[in-house]
Formats: structure tokens, C-alpha cells, sequence
């Protein structure tokens, strides 16, 4: 079998891929079919949050299936009950929860709530929606408009949405809300945009402000939720009660699986928003066990253990390689280092691979680091090792 001829003959070419055949995978330890081991900085971009292969996940995923994989969300659903509950208790604040299959479909799924909050709760409707440049929220036509970087917005799939408007920082949102603003939305870390954190005071003062005008603070941690950043919400670390928080990628440990959390439980009722397969019996049982395994993790302190000693690795790195190397950014296991220019973080990346260790551009000419939160000390060590020897061969 030629993986690389069949894969362009029969799928679409919309990735411009690596054609590696990985065939199993251990932790943040995947094999490929040579036997050729690779350290996984990137968890398939943030999705294999228990690690490959992760046994309890398997056990939960097989058991269900041998019984109930889906029947719809025209039934009660136990599992997603309990899960749904589950976020409401981690997230710290009393909130309502809609099951979708994907970061963007959350994004989406968010924006029809605050569409229809500018619309039951205003006497003149208000349904414009603000976001920051180099933010990513999908790439469905209303989330690719939602992404406030130009270079998504393709004439190709053109027109696109009214009512969305990007600005360069959080200081220009208060100058572009207008009497049509319904909602702000953001992430608290881009992704896309460097792994860039926001200021915390800067956020909460936005916060403030939004919720004295009575305009929705839309929170996008489809990447930075469910403890990549130490804690199940970057938004606790804030200090924040967001309206809406979207959630996907590490929330099934590699099944798909998106999250829509709102304060505003009242506001969808029967027939305003519905997913054939979201939430279903497989996902939300292995969503159940990825969390459980994760706040057991945050309880006992290995996660905090682990941040510290992959910020260590990260600084040490840099400091050595200042030549190649700005600064380090992110915050828990969202980290990035800022590297001199594209051409050269593309040759780490390239060249990283080569030594077996996985990682993974971002934008601003960021390298990221996105690793399964259960990576062991013995993985990092490894994995840094690799990464210094491929930063030495360019």
C-alpha cells in the first residue's frame, strides 16, 4: 500500500501534509510504521489531552459500545446528562451545557445564542459581534468571519455574515461598540496569533465594562480549556464568568466532541439549535473519563508539577539559543517561543520532525507547544533533547 499515492488520488487536498504512517501510539510517544519512535509536543493541536493510547479511555470507549453507541438527542442521553453536569461543577459557576462535534460548531452554536439574546432582551435588535485581530474561531462561513485575520477571508467563499467586525486590540473594542453591539468574543491565549495571553486586568476590566452595557462576553477555549492552562477554564485564572464559553479539542481525549457553556440556560428552547450526532453515548462517556483522569491529575498536583517542568525546559531552551529565539509565551501547556523569522522556524519544525519530535507553527513566527498533559518528565526530557539536536542541525 502507498499511503501517500491513495491519499491524493481519494481526499480532498485541503492539508498540506506529512506522510508519516503512524500506527499506534503510547502517552506522548507515537510509532510509525518502521517502528520509529516520535515525542508528540502537539497532541494531534491539542486534542490527545490523556495521551495515545490512554487505557482508561479505551476500557470507557469499549464498554459503551458494546452496549449503546448513539440514539439521538430526541432521547435523554445519560451519559451527556452526567457530563454536562460534570462541567457545570468544574466550571465554577452555574452554567448551561449544548454538545456539538467541534470547536467551530461550538463557535457557531454560540453566536446564534448571543444573536438571539440581541434579540428577545432589546427593544431595537442588536446583533453585531467584535473580535481581535489574529484571533482564529473556525472555519465555517461564520466562524472564518468571526477570525479576525484577513487572510480567511477568501473571496472564494465569499459573501460572508454581516454583523462582524475585527479590531487590533481590547483598548478599540470599547471605541467600535456601537447600539447594535451584542457581544464581544475572544480567546484568552490565540492559538493563531502567537500564543499570545492576554492581561489579566485588561480582561477583567473589559468584563466589567461589557456586563454594565449589558453586552455578552463570548470566551473561545477551544484550545485553552479543559486544563491546558492548569486550570478547566483559563477563565478561572482570570478571574472571569464569561456568558458563553466554547470548549473542544482536549475535552474527549480524541473523539470529537464541542462544548457550548452559557449562563443564559433560558434562552434556546425546543427547535433552535440541535446536532444529529453531538453528545451522543460514545463521545460523552469518553469526555467523562478524560475529565476524571484530568481533575484527578489537577487534585494530586501532577499537572502543576508537569507545567513547571516543561516552563523550565522551555526558558532553559531559549536562554541557550538566543541567536534563533526571542522570548517564551503561554501560559500551562500552551506554550510557544518566539523565533527570529518564518524561514527559520520552518527549518526547526522540518528538521525537528527528522529527529523524531513533534511540534507546531504558529502565527507571528511562534513555535508551539501543545503536549498531551499527562507527558512525563522521561517524554520532555526526551522530546527537548531531540528539539535541541534538530535546533543544532539547521
Amino acid at each position: 500500500m502507498n499511503l501517500e499515492n491513495i491519499d491524493k488520488n481519494y481526499v480532498l487536498q485541503t492539508y498540506a501534509r506529512n506522510y508519516v504512517n503512524f500506527k499506534k501510539g503510547k502517552n506522548a510517544t507515537l510509532f510509525d510504521d518502521k517502528a520509529k519512535d516520535y515525542i508528540d509536543f502537539t497532541s494531534g493541536i491539542g486534542v490527545v489531552s490523556v495521551g495515545h493510547g490512554n487505557k482508561k479511555v479505551a476500557d470507557a470507549i469499549y464498554k459503551q459500545v458494546k452496549h449503546i453507541t448513539h440514539v439521538s438527542n430526541l432521547f435523554a442521553i445519560e451519559p451527556q446528562a452526567l457530563l454536562a453536569q460534570k462541567i457545570n461543577q468544574l466550571a465554577g459557576y452555574d452554567v448551561g451545557v449544548f454538545f456539538s462535534n467541534s470547536g467551530a460548531e461550538a463557535n457557531e452554536g454560540a453566536l446564534k445564542i448571543a444573536r438571539k439574546y440581541g434579540r428577545t432582551k432589546f427593544a431595537n435588535k442588536k446583533y453585531k459581534i467584535i473580535t481581535l485581530e489574529h484571533s482564529f474561531h473556525g472555519r465555517t462561513i461564520a466562524t472564518v468571519k468571526a477570525t479576525g485575520q484577513t487572510k480567511f477571508h477568501s473571496d472564494f467563499f465569499a459573501p460572508y455574515p454581516d454583523g462582524f467586525v475585527f479590531v487590533p486590540t481590547i483598548k478599540d473594542i470599547y471605541e467600535t461598540i456601537d447600539d447594535e453591539t451584542v457581544a464581544v468574543m475572544l480567546e484568552l491565549i490565540q492559538g493563531e496569533g502567537g500564543v499570545s495571553p492576554f492581561n489579566k486586568e485588561e480582561i477583567q476590566e473589559l468584563a466589567s465594562y461589557l456586563k454594565e452595557k449589558d453586552i455578552l462576553l463570548i470566551v473561545d477555549e477551544v484550545q485553552t480549556g479543559v486544563f491546558r492552562s492548569g486550570e478547566f477554564l483559563t477563565s478561572k485564572l482570570y478571574n472571569i464568568e464569561p456568558d458563553i464559553v466554547t470548549l473542544a479539542k482536549g475535552l474527549g481525549g480524541g473523539v470529537p466532541i464541542g462544548a457550548i457553556l452559557t449562563k443564559h440556560k433560558e434562552l434556546l428552547t425546543a427547535g433552535d439549535h440541535g446536532s444529529t450526532f453531538g453528545g451522543n453515548y460514545l463521545v460523552t462517556r469518553a469526555a467523562l473519563t478524560v475529565l476524571d483522569i484530568l481533575e484527578k491529575s489537577k487534585k494530586d498536583g501532577d499537572l502543576d508539577k508537569t507545567i513547571v517542568y516543561f516552563d523550565k525546559k522551555l526558558k532553559a531552551l531559549a536562554k541557550k539559543y538566543k541567536d534563533k529565539m526571542e522570548f517564551v509565551t503561554g501560559i500551562g501547556l500552551m506554550r510557544g517561543i518566539k523565533i527570529v523569522d518564518d524561514e527559520t522556524l520552518g527549518k526547526i519544525v522540518s528538521q525537528s520532525f527528522n529527529e523524531g519530535v513533534l511540534v507546531l507553527k504558529s502565527g507571528r513566527s511562534t513555535l508551539r507547544f501543545l503536549p498531551p498533559l499527562t507527558i512525563t518528565k522521561k517524554e520532555i526530557n526526551k522530546g527537548f533533547e531531540r528539539l535541541e539536536n534538530a535546533i543544532k542541525n539547521i
